[in-house]
């Protein structure tokens, strides 16, 4: 399938990507930790956006896709579970916007996230976590 707004962005794409991704939401999600042991973990990731200067709109359409996967390879469609999986990956997408940006640099290494049912893996810097 081509994806007019997606083409260039994963032009040259690793044809393991979608297991890479797989990978990485099932760690983020309390999984085995495959991703982390295969790629590097969250570093690795990071690595991955620079530069590439995603736009909001191949944003979205990258969102819409992968909630169109969650579909199709059965994942539960209840809405607690959609409701945290479309919770992280509109915070996850939203990073790697801000990620691959031109000038971005990493910060240092940052553990892999770990998305819970109630709260985001991260707080901006003079946030208090509610409750």
């Amino acid at each position: 399938m081509t994806v007019p707004e997606l083409s260039e962005l994963f032009r040259d794409m690793d044809p393991e990507h979608p297991r890479h991704v797989a990978a990485w939401l099932g760690e983020v999600f309390g999984g085995p930790p495959a991703y982390s042991r295969e790629r590097g973990g969250h570093a690795h990731m990071v690595g991955m956006h620079l530069g590439k200067e995603i736009t909001e709109r191949q944003r979205r359409r990258w969102v819409e896709l992968l909630q169109d996967a969650a579909d199709e390879t059965g994942l539960p469609a209840d809405p607690e579970f959609r409701a945290a999986f479309t919770g992280y990956v509109e915070w996850g997408s939203r990073m790697a916007v801000l990620l691959s940006q031109p000038g971005v640099r990493p910060g240092p290494p940052e553990p892999m996230p770990s998305w819970t049912w109630t709260l985001p893996p991260w707080q901006p810097p003079g946030e208090v976590a509610p409750g």
